[in-house]
């Protein structure tokens, strides 16, 4: 009764879809301008992926240090390596590039070289002036530059470790980005059309290589190589899947209706982002080129069935009637099958994979809609197709791969169960070498400049990813106690013995270099003060940056003196690395702060990302498995068998554990990039399974319920489309390694491994065990044939 209904509804469908032809296209036609209007509302992401919820502990503990302490990602850095700088040419230059990022009203702070400032002691007023270490009017003597460039390296160790490396002589400057501007445009605006010309005039001047870094500007530079690469990305995708599709059909008007349905698919893809607000990630950058990628398997599902029913009775309104209510039920299955595959990410908890489980979800019943619609009613107003058009059906290769496939699953079933096994016990040796691993700058472009800037600065300052340590003394003005300070400078030398961290900055500093200040700036002095010289040093100490602008420790201690601020940078280290630094920070931190007295946080851009990326990993699997069980619930109620279903779910299942099994065999880490992998995977894999599955049902039904003949004339259909259909998918997805983004290559490349091996999975493995779960129904055939 179920089957009759649901026959009659699609056919229901068909007629009412054929018979309002012109009313569907002008709707369609509508929809599609008013999502174009929606791309008004497109723009760049100008924040770094948070892939934690915004409840988790991570994230509470960074924000309340951003309350405090305000952004902490605001620093750009810019140095060089170059002996030979220290002439009046090259200063000259020099000034002249910094004096004119301090007036730009995107930069609160310069910290540079040509006017840096030192502390000297004034005995009459008893206070520190900050007095200036270059004296400008003699900038034109050589000498005198030569003799700054030595008082650097060996008189001011305050500022070794954030504007000089001793050892190798390279020098940076720090210039920090207004706060409220440097998560906006103007942040790109600053940096494109201003910092980046300013730094290129520079170098054409002096012949000098600067190295600029720092996440503002490793942001903005990578955002845009990413908004290059959306265009290269839906040109790639079109043309290979066009290319691809018209090399399977052999026909000019198939290969232009599709891509104008994949064209369609592209504009209400942007278009459904625009109308929610969202801002174009790396993540929902690629939705358009996956909108390409999937979409065409409709059209090939679509017009496959179509060129079959024309063969077989030469009726085009029997045919397209048939293409929606047979073809229909089982391609809108594979549609939420895969639509479920993203739809996972919307369960993580994160804002970023919520936005792109949604729109990719939306977007692919979107384009499923839309083949299901412009197919039949485009190929309505045509003529019927020729002997051309059909010619691929009986393609000699096409006949041969399915004879062998038949073979194997009729002759060789043992064969194919033996090689499954091998193959899973292959995989789960290669899944127990899998690692995790996730950093700020682990998906940005190696062949990148910025990226080898930032192995410049990992070299010479040990990093540009800030790390914070926020203490709370629990009292206002507490900071300044000579207890907490001696228990925050213990702290700044553990860190230090750390080569996976920065020398540390903080008002320890500061107090340090009031010492060596208040004994003539002799460098030896360059320590904490002792308990009889502390109260009068750092008296002067607070006259001598009081009300200055150019007072950088500012930053290091909030207004009422109980919180203080510990800035150190970190290499791009695995997560694992990371897990081992922290717990030793948090292990001299519980060592030497009483938890009575103080309140001690690590937090900081990277750590946040690199406890996103642990979580991703724990909560995307939950969520794969989710969409295994919804999958297979779905399925369940389609074809009423749990043997059908679990057939085609361990089928699935292996594609998926053999990538997991390479990834640990070379070295591919569990990543952000490639844990999304999985889900689309197999949303997408079990597709064809689905399609075998529904067609041999139907088969069963018009055969009697003969096991063997249903299952290869099921074979034989649908063979065809899953061979197509894998072929575009896993060359569509192969699109996504031209990128520069190492997150992105890996997606692509791992996704279409997958499908490579789940196409020969429900060639053969589901069909074979399709037979054995029917095995004494099949016997009982046989036994009637040979009694005839």
């Amino acid at each position: 009764m179920k089957n009759s209904i649901q026959v009659g509804f699609w056919e229901k469908l068909a007629r009412i879809i054929l018979k309002n032809r012109i009313t569907i296209l002008i709707i369609l036609t509508a929809l599609t301008i008013f999502l174009t209007f929606q791309w008004k509302n497109l723009a760049m992401t100008y924040t770094e992926a948070n892939l934690l919820p915004k409840d988790h502990i991570a994230n509470k503990e960074y924000q309340k240090f951003l309350d405090k302490f305000g952004e902490e990602g605001n620093l750009i850095v810019i140095g060089f390596k170059d002996r030979k700088f220290f002439t009046p040419k090259n200063y000259a230059a020099w000034n002249e590039l910094m004096t004119g990022l301090k007036k730009s009203k995107e930069v609160d702070l310069v910290v540079s070289l040509n006017d840096l400032k030192k502390l000297e002691k004034d005995t009459v007023n008893e206070k520190f002036v900050l007095a200036p270490f270059i004296d400008q009017s003699k900038t034109l003597n050589p000498d005198y530059l030569k003799s700054v460039q030595y008082d650097l390296f060996h008189n001011l160790p305050f500022y070794e470790g954030l504007l000089f490396n001793k050892q190798s002589g390279s020098v940076r400057s720090a210039i920090y980005m207004n706060n409220a501007l440097v998560n906006t445009a103007q942040r790109k605006t600053f940096i494109l059309e201003n910092l980046v010309p300013k730094i290129n005039k520079f170098e054409k001047t002096t012949g000098v290589d600067l190295r600029v870094s720092g996440m503002p500007y490793i942001r903005t530079i990578n955002a845009d190589n990413m908004k290059g690469e959306i265009g290269l990305f839906i040109g790639a995708a079109l043309f290979t899947v066009s290319l691809i599709f018209f090399f399977f059909f052999r026909s000019f008007r198939a290969t232009f209706i599709s891509i104008c349905i994949l064209i369609v698919g592209v504009i209400w893809s942007f278009g459904t982002l625009g109308l929610f607000h969202y801002r174009i990630t790396i993540l929902t950058a690629i939705i358009p080129p996956l909108i390409i990628v999937i979409g065409i398997t409709n059209c090939i599902f679509l017009i496959n069935k179509y060129q079959q029913e024309i063969k077989l009775h030469n009726n085009q309104a029997k045919a397209l009637q048939r293409i929606i209510s047979k073809i229909g039920v089982s391609t809108l299955m594979t549609n939420l099958t895969t639509a479920i595959g993203f739809a996972t990410f919307m369960i993580t908890g994160n804002d970023l994979l919520f936005e792109f489980g949604l729109v990719t979800s939306i977007n692919v019943i979107s384009v499923y809609l839309l083949t299901l619609l412009i197919v039949p009613i485009v190929y309505s107003f045509m003529s019927m197709p020729n002997e051309k058009h059909l010619y691929h059906l009986t393609k000699t290769y096409i006949s041969t791969l399915l004879d062998f496939v038949e073979n194997v699953v009729k002759n060789k079933r043992k064969v194919i169960y033996t090689i499954y096994g091998l193959l899973l016990v292959f995989s789960i040796i290669g899944i127990s070498q899998m690692k995790v691993s996730g950093s700020l700058i682990g998906e940005m472009p190696k062949n990148a400049s910025f990226f080898k800037d930032i192995l410049f600065y990992e070299k010479e300052f040990n990093g540009v990813m800030p790390l914070e340590i926020m203490i709370d003394t629990k009292k206002k003005k507490g900071v300044m106690k000579a207890s907490t300070i001696r228990k925050m400078d213990e702290l700044q030398n553990t860190i230090t013995e750390m080569p996976e961290l920065a020398k540390p900055v903080s008002i320890v500093n500061l107090v340090k270099y009031s010492k060596q200040a208040f004994y003539n700036g002799n460098p030896e002095y360059y320590q904490l003060p002792t308990s009889q010289e502390q109260t009068f040093i750092l008296s002067y100490a607070k006259n001598a940056t009081k009300n200055s602008k150019d007072n950088l420790m500012k930053a290091y201690v909030d207004s009422t003196g109980q919180y203080a601020r510990i800035t150190t940078f970190m290499k791009d280290i695995g997560t694992d690395e990371m897990a081992k630094v922290e717990k030793k920070l948090h292990s001299k931190i519980d060592e030497i702060f009483p938890a009575d007295r103080y309140e001690v946080t690590v937090t900081g851009k990277a750590l946040v990302f690199q406890k996103g990326t642990s979580y991703l990993v724990e909560n995307l699997i939950e969520s794969l498995i989710f969409a295994i069980l919804v999958i297979a619930a779905l399925m369940l109620y389609l074809f009423r068998s749990f043997k059908m279903v679990f057939a085609s779910v361990i089928t699935n299942v292996l594609p998926l554990c053999i990538t997991s099994g390479l990834m640990g065999y070379f070295g591919i880490p569990l990543k952000p990039s490639t844990i999304l992998v999985f889900s689309i995977a197999f949303g997408i894999s079990v597709d064809n399974a689905i399609q075998f599955m529904a067609k041999y049902k139907h088969d069963l039904l018009q055969n009697n319920g003969k096991i063997k003949k249903s299952v290869f004339s099921a074979l034989r259909e649908t063979g065809i489309s899953t061979f197509y259909t894998s072929v575009v998918l896993i060359l569509g997805f192969a699109t996504f390694t031209l990128s520069s983004f190492s997150g992105t290559i890996a997606l692509g490349g791992l996704i279409s491994c997958t499908l490579a091996f789940a196409m020969f999975a429900n060639l053969l493995v589901l069909p074979a065990l399709v037979l054995t779960f029917e095995k004494k129904k099949a016997k009982s055939e046989d036994l009637e044939l040979l009694k005839k």
